[in-house]
């Protein structure tokens, strides 16, 4: 699998809703970041599917290189 592109150099806060479905873009192609539009297609990589237990805002990854997959874990600034 070749690695993501980098999307963006800090997370991308989103207020997101409880209960609601997200599909967070994994391959760093999409022009909806940091969510999925389908421009993963033909690649090996799949959209993360993320459901909030509460209503909130909350740090995506934006560099792809997050251990906690959707949600930012620092890893842009190593």
């Amino acid at each position: 699998m070749s690695d993501a592109i980098r999307a963006s150099e800090t997370p991308i806060a989103v207020e997101v809703e409880a209960g609601k479905s997200y599909f967070w873009c994994s391959c760093g192609q999409s022009k909806s970041q940091p969510f999925c539009d389908g421009s993963h297609k033909g690649t090996d990589f799949t959209p993360v599917k993320f459901v909030p237990e509460d209503s909130k805002k909350m740090y995506f990854c934006g560099c792809k290189a997050t251990a906690s997959r959707p949600l930012c874990d620092g890893s842009h600034s190593k």
